[in-house]
């Protein structure tokens, strides 16, 4: 299988599974296990901060053991055999120490795949925007089947269709790999996690990269882990849900189809610029007009306040770092800008939503305009 064909696969499957966790698994613990809503924070949360700790600290770790498909194949295994244990469980304790198990598994793989395509960008010159735009699709598709299986067989149904999708992923993972992703790494002279992190982070570029992503992307707390409770409150069915979820997704399947011609040889300045401001945007409409929509018209804001950010890291690494530097970098941006930040904005987001739903959104707004003024601030820091 060529190498573009290969990374198109891994993503769409992988996102599939994204497609149900991330949206859908806040509404399936209130609404199966009974749990509220600030419980359901708490223990998402707490899965975010375990996530935060997993991808800083082991993900980079067990690259450095295993060759990068060896590692993806271990983690498709053990997600689908830890998430399994939510079957049986409805206590909150119990709960959340499986969200935590699982969230020590399972996020990897995000940061996995992300190594595995920014590799194959340098070694084989892979399109990026074009097998991420597979990711999307497969992200979209898992919203559909879920809108309509909510629809015929209750909330339950997100839990079985998980179960089946991980299946896949282990599937997926066991097909023949691109030589790129085969090589063992050579542990002779090898820096530490931490040694390659603090060379990483004492790079003004990098750490101002950094800290702008994570501004951005823990903006969208509150829409992960809310969105689908919130349309229902403002009286929205179970199977539009899925439809206008899935408006974020088609912005953001087109975004990255042309990314790499439209955006390909913008400065990350001006990229990220553009999500800070995006994000921002969209925040306050949510806020301010609490219907339906609007929520659909600010979706497609997500191309832009998610999509473009993500492309805009993704790019900065494979333009400025070197090969063996590629997983600790993935590994900060998954841990601080998709895990630990969300974390702490989905316990402040949870808390919001039970004062009132609308201020959920509009703190995740002075979240990320702190961005707009910290690129103006470190214009000059940013020149990839």
């Amino acid at each position: 299988m060529k190498s573009q064909k290969w990374m198109s696969v891994q993503f769409f499957i992988f996102f599939f599974t994204w497609g149900v966790f991330l949206p859908y698994w806040t509404g399936y613990l209130t609404n199966v296990k009974d749990m509220s809503v600030y419980s359901a924070s708490l223990i998402m949360g707490a899965g975010m901060i375990a996530r935060a700790f997993s991808t800083l600290v082991l993900f980079p770790e067990l690259t450095k053991r295993y060759s990068i498909h060896v590692f993806l194949r271990i983690l498709a295994l053990g997600s689908l055999l830890t998430f399994v244990l939510y079957i049986p469980l409805s206590s909150f304790t119990m709960l959340l120490l499986i969200t935590v198990l699982f969230s020590l598994v399972y996020p990897n793989l995000l940061p996995a795949m992300e190594s595995c395509a920014s590799l194959l960008m340098q070694r084989d010159r892979i399109h990026y925007g074009r097998s991420r735009s597979y990711g999307s699709a497969g992200f979209m598709a898992a919203v559909l089947v879920i809108g309509f299986t909510t629809a015929q067989f209750g909330e339950q149904a997100i839990l079985w269709v998980m179960i089946g999708a991980l299946a896949f992923v282990v599937i997926a993972t066991s097909w023949r790999a691109p030589a790129a992703l085969t090589d063992v790494p050579v542990r002779e002279g090898q820096q530490s996690t931490w040694q390659l992190a603090k060379v990483l982070l004492k790079q003004k570029e990098f750490l101002a990269a950094l800290v702008i992503v994570v501004l951005i992307q823990g903006s969208h707390a509150s829409y992960n882990s809310y969105s689908f409770i919130y349309l229902q409150d403002i009286g929205v069915s179970n199977s539009w849900i899925g439809v206008i979820i899935n408006v974020a997704v088609l912005a953001e399947i087109v975004l990255f189809m042309v990314a790499d011609k439209v955006f390909g040889k913008s400065k990350v300045y001006t990229l990220f610029m553009i999500a800070a401001v995006g994000a921002t945007v969209r925040w306050i409409l949510i806020w301010l007009v609490p219907t339906a929509g609007v929520f659909v018209l600010t979706q497609v804001l997500h191309a832009i306040s998610f999509g473009l950010a993500h492309y805009a890291f993704i790019q900065f690494i494979a333009r400025s770092l070197t090969k063996s530097s590629i997983p600790t970098a993935q590994g900060l941006y998954a841990a601080f800008a998709m895990s630990l930040s969300t974390a702490l904005l989905t316990f402040l987001g949870g808390y919001l939503y039970d004062i009132q739903a609308g201020y959920a959104f509009l703190g995740m707004a002075a979240f990320s305009f702190p961005a707009i003024v910290m690129l103006i601030l470190q214009r000059k820091k940013l020149t990839t």
